[in-house]
């Protein structure tokens, strides 16, 4: 159970019970497919992050979340409680932040092809920091011709490789992010900030990728940043107040997989940064880390409804849920491994099935060949460590709307996204042909 949030239990009648509610009964109120999120879970993820830079770092820190993860205004509003900073791409991820309450001054704007229009409107709200990803930033910056300098980092590509999927590895020097720091890109983007009327350059930034396990990378990537850092000091007299070596710490989604505490990953961290400052005789600058799977994806069950199944004999059962690739495309694009349990009862009886949503695609699989209680028409499947990345990369396939979202505390739900309806999907639409 070490998948699923902190306050999962079963109740006498078997029920699978998250944050003190009863999913059956979610389930009925709400409909399924249904993400739930466990606000407990939340915020002990949130509070192992600050206790461990507060534990290991003798400077001033911040924890920035990764909105991509996955983000709605409520969970804006509770990072913003709890002292979060936020890192956003999109313009929807900025309004949100907004929305939810999250002062811009604690804002950051990554990406490597930031629209003009998103560009202005975030400089017109005061937001912190811009991370320059590429010459066009520059560029773009400039052509707004802001009353005072924009405060910006410069995100490096340091060349270290990672054990993860390819897809989720981003600090190589074949990437489409960052100024590679081997090809002398990165000193030259230095000094185009420094002769930049339109930014300040107070900090350095790289992302080496996600689901990590190791602390070794991330260690060379501080290692990376500083020896750099050194170069332009001797150059140029620049150093940065302010780095921040990303995030990509791991979670654990089958069972054969152990839990990952953030203890040992910060620690490693902040005993880098603290090492190479001694070392090159920098001021310790402000550490900023940006985690956002590690802090959502265990808070974040799905729960699916068995609709029937499929017998293959001596090949595959198939069990079909109300949903899979459209809300949860990571098996597709990553061959992300799950596992499940039975909702609404607990079995030592086993079936080997293989899970697979309504969707016309052959790799609309959730999991293969899981041993399950034998399920029929009717019960309740749930998938834990779905808080990541599901919500923010789900799509409308085949004109199913995304799922609703809840969030459970201490015996109580409350919605925090709606269900999206045939009605909002056509509202999209115009109706006029073309044709007078």
């Amino acid at each position: 159970m070490h998948l699923f949030p902190d306050t999962t239990a079963r109740n006498a009648q078997g029920h699978l019970i998250l944050g003190g509610c009863d999913t059956v009964e979610l389930a009925h109120e709400y409909g399924t497919p249904l993400y739930v999120y466990d606000k407990t879970t939340l915020i002990n993820a949130v509070r192992a992050y600050q206790t461990a830079l507060q534990t290991h770092y003798p400077g001033a820190s911040t924890v920035a979340y990764a909105a991509k993860a996955y983000l709605c205004t409520a969970l804006a509003h509770l990072w913003a409680e709890l002292g979060l900073g936020l890192d956003v791409v999109g313009p929807g991820e900025f309004e949100m932040a907004l929305r939810g309450g999250m002062p811009p001054e604690r804002i950051h704007l990554h990406g490597n092809n930031k629209p003009p229009l998103l560009l202005r409107r975030t400089v017109a709200a005061g937001i912190g920091r811009i991370v320059i990803d590429g010459w066009h930033d520059f560029e773009r910056l400039e052509a707004l011709q802001p009353p005072s300098p924009i405060k910006v980092w410069l995100r490096l590509s340091p060349g270290i490789d990672v054990h993860t999927h390819e897809y989720r590895k981003t600090g190589l020097i074949d990437s489409k992010f960052g100024f590679p720091i081997a090809t002398g890109d990165a000193e030259k983007a230095v000094r185009r900030a420094l002769k930049s009327p339109a930014v300040e350059l107070v900090g350095l930034h790289a992302h080496i990728g996600s689901q990590i396990f190791e602390t070794e990378p991330f260690v060379a990537c501080v290692e990376t940043l500083f020896d750099f850092a050194v170069r332009v000091r001797d150059r140029w007299g620049w150093q940065p107040s302010e780095v921040s070596p990303g995030g990509g710490w791991g979670v654990a989604y089958t069972p054969v997989q152990e839990a990952a505490p953030v203890e040992p990953y910060v620690a490693a961290l902040c005993k880098a940064v603290v090492a190479a400052c001694r070392r090159h005789n920098f001021p310790l600058p402000h550490l900023v880390l940006e985690p956002g799977r590690s802090l959502v994806a265990r808070a974040g069950v799905a729960l699916y409804t068995v609709g029937g199944r499929k017998e293959i004999p001596g090949i595959r059962s198939y069990l079909f849920l109300d949903g899979g690739l459209a809300d949860n495309p990571r098996p597709a694009l990553y061959g992300a491994q799950y596992t499940a349990i039975c909702a609404n009862r607990e079995s030592v009886v086993c079936d080997l099935v293989t899970l697979c949503g309504p969707f016309c695609e052959s790799g609309d699989v959730l999991a293969r060949d899981l041993l399950m209680p034998p399920l029929t028409v009717g019960d309740l499947v749930a998938v834990p460590v779905s808080g990541a990345y599901h919500l923010s990369m789900a799509s409308t396939y085949n004109g199913f709307g995304r799922p609703a979202v809840v969030m459970v505390e201490n015996g109580k739900a409350w919605p925090i996204q709606q269900r999206e309806t045939v009605e909002m999907l056509m509202a999209r639409d115009v109706s006029n042909s073309g044709v007078e």
